[in-house]
């Protein structure tokens, strides 16, 4: 009976959330094909014409930089809900934007399978407030 109670507990841990313990200083070269159109993340960031502020994404609600108008309708419902950008949401989005976003106008195709890259891209991110 022990032995279940243990691994019942030890489940819960694993399923408790998604550790995200990426390579910022590889995110940070991974990021070279997000800065066309997103700014490098930090307090003098600004929005850029063709992306969002990614700034303080994690926490912040879906399509929330309120300086960028051209949001697909898609990510405006999904704000609109009250969906916020977490780990988790970042990196099924940075896998293939369109398949999370379907309006999304964002010409990057996704990491794909890639996990790590994601990861790695969201800790340069998070690192960066």
């Amino acid at each position: 009976m022990k032995k279940v109670v243990l691994l019942a507990a030890l489940g819960l841990v694993a399923s408790a959330g998604t550790s995200f313990a990426g390579d910022a200083a590889n995110g940070e070269k991974l990021f070279a094909k997000c800065k066309i159109c997103h700014a490098v993340p930090g307090p003098e960031a600004t929005t850029k014409p063709t992306g969002p502020n990614i700034t303080g994404v994690i926490g912040r609600k879906m399509a929330g930089d309120e300086k960028y108008e051209k949001y697909g309708d898609d990510l405006k419902a999904m704000g609109a809900a009250g969906k916020t950008w977490d780990e988790a949401q970042l990196a099924t989005y940075l896998a293939n934007p369109k398949a999370f976003n379907p309006g999304t106008k964002m010409a990057f195709a996704g990491f794909g399978e890639d996990k790590a890259a994601a990861e790695d891209v969201i800790a340069f991110i998070a690192s960066k407030k």
